[in-house]
Parts: structure tokens; sequence; C-alpha cells
């Protein structure tokens, strides 16, 4: 990819989003709590008991603390881009298991290879501009057997909002999103073993598009692309924007639709031949 692309991320845009959106991010991310919980409750059904563990994409810290709990001797350390964050997070989790916590970027990890038994991350991978890169700095850093588990959004994520500025301007209005085939490809080439992948829809609701552009800001989740446009909106653009998912009205509210990826995969023991497994 080139910095020139519409659809490339602008990762310092990315740090201060999420820097800026730290003090009430606990209030409006709502759906991003809601899968974390369903990741952690995933682990229900996989016998491991790592001794290190990886949260990326902490946040303030919810997950990480769920596998502080769950993992009684576990070393468990959440890092994250925003510091704003981890500020909210610091002290967080049970007395007897504090999580530790650093500043870093998921696309450039700052530990050792082979450090962790399990790496989980909730909602992290679409922030991130190499999907092949990031993929293998995961694997560089889990040890031999270390589980993956993650979310991310997929691509019909926010697709009622994206179609109603399409039919305004050329420019790009929400990141782009990556399918969930495309991401089990992605882990077998990364040297993954047994990827397992599947998704569900959420369909949260609002009032007016502006309550969901204000939500999306306020969580630090709004269009960070190269392509977005610069300065502020014109009233008309805007309007029209609103005439476009007006027609989507039903019972009063206007749809947002997040697709949730889920996908675990394993490091191998040693070389093995590996097979991906798509459920749904």
């Amino acid at each position: 990819m080139t910095e020139q692309e519409p659809s490339r991320l602008d990762k310092r845009a990315v740090r201060r989003s999420f820097g800026r959106a730290a003090p009430a991010y606990d209030e409006v991310a709502v759906l991003q709590q809601e899968v974390g919980r369903r990741l952690l409750e995933r682990l229900d059904y996989m016998r491991v008991a790592p001794r290190t563990v990886l949260d990326l994409g902490c946040g303030t810290g919810q997950v990480a603390e769920g596998l502080a709990r769950r993992y009684r001797r576990a070393l468990v350390t959440g890092i994250d881009i925003a510091e704003s964050m981890l500020r909210l997070a610091a002290g967080r989790g049970p007395w007897w298991n504090r999580p530790r916590w650093a500043a870093g970027d998921i696309e450039v990890l700052p530990v050792r290879g082979g450090c962790a038994d399990m790496i989980l991350s909730n909602l992290t991978l679409q922030w991130c501009n190499d999907l092949p890169g990031v993929l293998g700095e995961l694997r560089r850093a889990l040890a031999p057997g270390g589980m993956l588990l993650f979310s991310t959004f997929g691509p019909d994520t926010l697709r009622e909002l994206r179609a109603a500025w399409a039919a305004v301007d050329d420019h790009t209005h929400t990141n782009r999103f990556i399918d969930m085939h495309i991401i089990g490809d992605e882990l077998l080439r990364a040297g993954f073993a047994d990827p397992v992948m599947d998704m569900e829809h959420f369909t949260l609701t609002y009032k007016d598009v502006r309550a969901l552009m204000c939500d999306l800001k306020a969580m630090g989740a709004h269009n960070v692309t190269a392509g977005r446009r610069r300065g502020l909106t014109g009233r008309g653009a805007l309007a029209r924007v609103e005439a476009e998912y007006e027609k989507l009205r039903r019972d009063g509210v206007l749809p947002a639709t997040f697709e949730v990826i889920y996908g675990h995969a394993w490091a191998p023991q040693d070389s093995v031949e590996v097979q991906l497994e798509v459920r749904g």
C-alpha cells in the first residue's frame, strides 16, 4: 500500500482520536464492551492455561481485567496505542493479579519473540494498514502452541452510512473492513495452525444520523482514512446524507449495522500442514 491510497489509515490520527476519546470511552463503547465479553466467554470452551497473556488494543482494560481474573497465575499485559487509555486502565484488575500496561502499536509490537502463550485482541485489527504484517507480528510473539483469539469488524459494518455518503461525494467516510475469508487466508500464510472463523451482525439504532456520528467520534471510531474530507463538511452535503439515511427509518429509528468477525488460531508446535475452518 502507499500513503496516497484513500482507504489507508492515518495512524497518527488513530492515536489522537483514541487519546481524545479516552475520558468518555467506557460510557459510549457499549458494543466494544459486549463483544469483549463474548470474546472472553469463548475461552470457556478452550482448554488452555497460559502463563503469559497479551491483550492488544486493550483500551481502558476491560478485557485485560477479565483475563487476569480468569487466569489467576498468568502475567497479563495490556498494550494500546493511546497512552491516555492506559492511564485509565492503570490500577484496574484484581488485587491479586494486576495486569501490566505498555504503550505500543500492534503493527510493531514492543515484545520479544515467543513471549506469549496467548494473545487476545478485541476490535483492533481493523485499525491496521498491513494485515499480513500484523499477523506476522502476532505469530512472532506467540510461543509454540500458543493461541490467538480476536475479534474485528467486517465489511458490512456501517454499510448504511457508507451508502448514504456514496450518494453525496467520492471521499471515504468510513474505515475499510476486511472479509473474514481473507483474514482466514492470511492467518494460514502467516503460519498459524487450525484457524477458525465465524461472524455475527449487531444492529444499533439511533434517533438520527448526527447521533450516530457523535457516537463514533466519542468512542474514537470516526473516519481516519487518508481519503477522508479535510476540513468541515458543508451543511448541504450533510443534509443530503441525512436525506439518504432517512430512507431506512423504521419504527422511529435509524439502523446502523456492525459485522463482528471472530477468529482463533494456534502457533504450531512444529511444522504442520494447516487448514482453515469457516463456520456460518
